[in-house]
C-alpha cells in the first residue's frame, strides 16, 4: 500500500510538471471565452475562475478580437458592446449603465450580469493579446456596483472594490476622454445614497 501511494504521488507530480505554464490554469482553460494562449495576469485568471460558471458563449457570434459573444443572466455582451455605439468608451458607459434614484433601489444582479459579460470578454481579449479599451466601461460598471452596494448598506471591504479606487481606475484608464465625462465619473463617486 505504501509503495502504491508513492507511485501515485510520482505520477501526480509528473502530471503537474507536464501541465502548460501559461497564465491560464487548467481549470479555466476550458472557459468558453478564453480563445487564445497569451499569458494572463493572475488577477485576470482569478476573474476567469470567478465568472466562468455564470457565462455561456454563443457558438455562432463573435465580438471584440473574435471572442465569442457571452451571456450572463439576461445580459449578452453584443447588446451592450461599447465598440459598436459610435461613442467613446466612457461616454457609452455613462449613458448605458446609469443608476436609478434612490441608488439602493437598483437591481444589483442586473449590474453584476453586465459586469460578468465585460469581465469575460476582457479575459478573452487578453488571451489573444487584443486591445483593451474595454477596461473603461468595465471599471465604470464595477464602480456602479460598488456605489449600489454601499447605498444598500453593504459596502465592499476589499480596497480594490471600493468606490474611490474604482473611480480612479475609470479616470486613469479613460485619461484621453473628454474632461466633462471624467467630471461626471468623479461626481457620481460622491453620490452614495
Amino acid at each position: 500500500m505504501y509503495s502504491h501511494a508513492i507511485t501515485t504521488l510520482a505520477l501526480l507530480s509528473g502530471l503537474a510538471c507536464a501541465l502548460p505554464t501559461t497564465g491560464v490554469k487548467p481549470r479555466q482553460a476550458d472557459a468558453c471565452f478564453i480563445i487564445g494562449d497569451a499569458e494572463l495576469p493572475e488577477i485576470v485568471v482569478d476573474t476567469v475562475i470567478a465568472v466562468q460558471d455564470a457565462i455561456t458563449c454563443s457558438p455562432d457570434v463573435t465580438t471584440l478580437s473574435n471572442v465569442p459573444d457571452v451571456t450572463s443572466g439576461s445580459i449578452t455582451f453584443s447588446d451592450f458592446d461599447f465598440s459598436k455605439s459610435g461613442q467613446s468608451p466612457l461616454e457609452f458607459a455613462l449613458q448605458m449603465f446609469t443608476t436609478a434614484e434612490p441608488l439602493a433601489s437598483n437591481d444589483l444582479q442586473l449590474f453584476q450580469d453586465g459586469l460578468n459579460v465585460y469581465l469575460a470578454t476582457e479575459a478573452g481579449i487578453r488571451s489573444v493579446g487584443g486591445e483593451l479599451s474595454i477596461k473603461v466601461p468595465k471599471f465604470f460598471l464595477e464602480m456602479q456596483i460598488s456605489r449600489i452596494q454601499t447605498a444598500q448598506g453593504n459596502p465592499p471591504t476589499e480596497a480594490g472594490l471600493q468606490v474611490d479606487h474604482l473611480r480612479d481606475k475609470v479616470t486613469s484608464n479613460g485619461a484621453g476622454e473628454d474632461q466633462a465625462l471624467l467630471d461626471q465619473v468623479i461626481a457620481l463617486a460622491t453620490q452614495l445614497q
